[in-house]
């Protein structure tokens, strides 16, 4: 019996499976973050910079990262009730989120390498065989 393929693990109609960026997130708001201060939608906004304008990231997602990566100690939140309407919860970066991007990042640099290094023997296979 052939094994069932989902449409999460597979892509649509046989295609190759679509980027996973939901742990992506936490460095974009970790660096986000390490600018200054910032509220939920502000950092939604700022996402758009790291290429999630064409994947857009509902508010609940950020909410539900931004939550986790406080109960890890990377981020901490105060309730900000200066001017008018409702208190809104500010954010801000961690010492120990600090130390969190940077390893984000060294991993994100060997993955580069590793995808840049596929591509290019991959672009080299394909041209030999057009």
């Amino acid at each position: 019996m052939p094994q069932r393929r989902h449409r999460w693990q597979w892509g649509q109609e046989g295609r190759a499976c679509p980027r996973r960026i939901h742990r992506f997130l936490e460095p974009c708001l970790l660096l986000l973050l390490h600018y200054g201060e910032s509220y939920g939608y502000q950092l939604v906004d700022g996402l758009k910079e790291f290429g999630f304008e064409q994947v857009p990231v509902d508010l609940s997602t950020v909410y539900r990262v931004l939550r986790s990566l406080e109960d890890q100690g990377l981020v901490s939140s105060r309730w900000d009730t200066e001017g008018t309407g409702p208190a809104r919860r500010l954010y801000r970066i961690t010492e120990e989120g600090d130390r969190f991007l940077a390893w984000w990042v060294e991993d994100l640099r060997e993955t580069d390498r590793m995808l840049h290094h596929f591509l290019t023997t991959y672009d080299s296979h394909m041209a030999v065989h057009d």
